[in-house]
């Protein structure tokens, strides 16, 4: 399935994205989908479409050996699941998929003094900007990423996500200070020239495109040097501290739920492991028996 720019697109790769398309799948989605069926096929050495059941199991196996992490290895599974479900209708062959568990491990989460110094450091200020829309308003670096001028409703307060994971659109907060920071980097990117009309709010090297993902994981990585934080943190650390930090606050579950664009409050309540307070905030079995004992203590008559 593999092509380049001066070949035409194979009829299965055609049937393939005429599917996604009528399934509504994104278009980040319908890539990531098309790169995971072709790297199988270089795998394969041959089209997708004449693979058995063995090989599919070869491949999986070559992926755990190559150490491919569990969301590398979910992706193609999707991938491979669609295509041989849905495209090629060969369910059998899709039923061999195996998918992994992903590492169950506690979420890194800045405090909010280290939030604070990160931002500071960051390297100017359109990655100050662009960060602290990451954890002034929770979005998902793709989502900071592929912001748009127009996106920032200063009337209602509100950033405007389109297309975010699982194509669904959403409302995100917009905090006062997130609002003067933004204008800020607004009179600036005007000035350099690269703020249009209608145009990226994060523009990349070029105006034309917008920041990528790398950038901004780049700036973090900066960042957190500078600011003298040792730990490994990405723009994903400033989501999940955004959504702590509410949870300290006693913000209601179900409003961070919203607010993370999460389709379930099971995904949300991960953060309820993170929590400090949340923790702090329950009492040990072992306090109420203590006190019972020293209840007792006190009623109990002295020896006659």
């Amino acid at each position: 399935m593999a092509t380049t720019p001066s070949t035409p697109i194979s009829p299965l790769r055609q049937r393939m994205q005429h599917d996604m398309m009528m399934r509504g799948l994104s278009p980040r989605t319908q890539h990531q989908y098309v790169r995971n069926v072709q790297r199988f096929a270089a795998f394969l050495k041959r089209p997708p479409d004449t693979a058995t059941s063995e090989d599919l199991r070869a491949f999986q196996i070559h992926q755990h050996e190559c150490g491919a992490n569990a969301g590398t290895i979910n992706s193609t599974v999707s991938a491979l699941r669609f295509f041989y479900t849905v495209t090629l209708r060969r369910r059998d062959l899709a039923r061999g998929l195996v998918a992994t568990r992903r590492p169950h491990t506690v979420r890194e989460v800045l405090s909010v003094e280290e939030a604070a110094r990160l931002l500071e450091a960051a390297p100017g200020i359109k990655y100050k900007a662009a960060l602290g829309v990451a954890y002034g308003a929770g979005l998902r670096v793709s989502e900071v990423a592929h912001l748009k001028v127009d996106d920032i409703d200063s009337q209602r307060m509100l950033i405007r996500v389109e297309q975010g994971k699982g194509g669904r659109d959403r409302n995100a907060m917009l905090s006062p200070q997130l609002l003067d920071l933004l204008r800020i980097w607004w009179r600036e990117g005007k000035r350099r020239g690269v703020m249009f009309p209608h145009g990226w709010l994060f523009p990349g090297r070029s105006y034309t495109d917008p920041i990528s993902a790398r950038q901004l994981h780049r700036a973090v990585q900066e960042a957190a040097e500078v600011a003298g934080i040792r730990r490994r943190i990405s723009p994903h650390t400033l989501r999940h501290s955004f959504a702590t930090h509410l949870l300290e606050q006693d913000v209601d579950i179900r409003v961070i739920q919203v607010l993370l664009g999460h389709a379930k409050i099971d995904t949300t309540a991960i953060y309820t492991k993170v929590s400090t307070k949340t923790i702090q905030a329950v009492a040990s079995p072992l306090d109420r028996i203590i006190a019972l004992m020293e209840g007792q203590d006190r009623t109990a008559s002295p020896p006659g």
